[in-house]
């Protein structure tokens, strides 16, 4: 895969690239959105401990997809406000692979339950 950042435009904010370019005769595997939510209905109370079990159920379906975070090519993530932004971003940078896959980070009104601070969905190109 082929990351692009001209140099004619903005560099990114953070660890992402501006596009990913698939190549041909990859499968495509789209992930829905993951709450921070365990296996026994745990929700942490922050919007980091969220994050890091979005990225970790994300793991679990790559894996069982014969992948890892390297097949990453987009990520998508909502916060349901501004004060949770540093969290989300403490566990993004600690996941997101080398080299960085493109990247949507919005603010939005909230998610089904008030206990969710954090929602990731991803976009993976495997061989």
């Amino acid at each position: 895969m082929k990351r692009h950042t001209p140099n004619t435009i903005r560099r990114p904010f953070a660890n992402y690239a501006h596009a990913v370019e698939i190549p041909a005769g990859m499968r495509l595997l789209v992930l829905s959105g993951q709450l921070g939510i365990g296996p026994d209905d745990a929700v942490p109370a922050d919007a980091e401990g969220q994050a890091a079990l979005c990225f970790a159920n994300i793991d679990a379906i790559l894996k069982e997809a014969g992948a890892d975070k390297s097949a990453i090519v987009r990520l998508n993530a909502y916060v349901s406000g501004r004060e949770h932004l540093a969290g989300y971003m403490a566990a993004r940078d600690r996941y997101v692979a080398d080299p960085a896959p493109a990247s949507t980070l919005m603010v939005v009104t909230g998610f089904a339950r008030e206990a969710f601070f954090v929602e990731v969905e991803a976009l993976a190109a495997l061989p």
